[in-house]
């Protein structure tokens, strides 16, 4: 089975994360493509840039530090995954991703922030596989996902 695993760098995501691991861990085999959208650049990116390539190249350096840990917590737990930093509205590029790479399922990280929800809500609404949104278990140090 081949779960995408959107990550912005959150708490959250970092637990849709452990909650991948978790199922590996319960004996399910399989992949993960970990996926970390970058928005569009600004007008002012643009014009201060003067050129594409360096947006493109910040941008990438940026969504890698993101994916950075959920990286090491799929590595540590010995689950095969590929990584991929996207530019564009996130809900429709994580369907769009999850499509191209021949995803089951998606998971993604439930948050209090609106914009978040906005992604989540699009991302099911748009979704032709399973969506699994998991939450931060209440009281659970952020930083720290819990892996059963």
């Amino acid at each position: 089975m081949k779960f995408l695993i959107a990550v912005d760098g959150s708490a959250s995501a970092l637990q849709a994360v452990a909650h991948v691991v978790t199922l590996a861990q319960q004996g399910l085999r399989l992949q993960a493509v970990l996926v970390n959208v970058q928005a569009p650049a600004s007008l002012y990116e643009v014009v201060t840039a003067h050129d594409p390539d360096v947006i493109r190249q910040v941008r990438g350096s940026a969504g890698a530090d993101l994916l950075a840990p959920a990286e090491a917590l799929l590595g540590a737990a010995g689950i095969d995954f590929e990584s991929e930093v996207a530019g564009g509205e996130p809900a429709s590029l994580i369907v769009e991703l999850a499509e191209n790479y021949g995803c089951d399922a998606i998971v993604l990280g439930a948050s209090d922030e609106e914009s978040d929800g906005d992604v989540v809500a699009s991302v099911l609404a748009a979704s032709p596989c399973p969506v699994t949104v998991v939450p931060v278990p209440e009281g659970a140090d952020p930083a720290e996902p819990e892996i059963d």
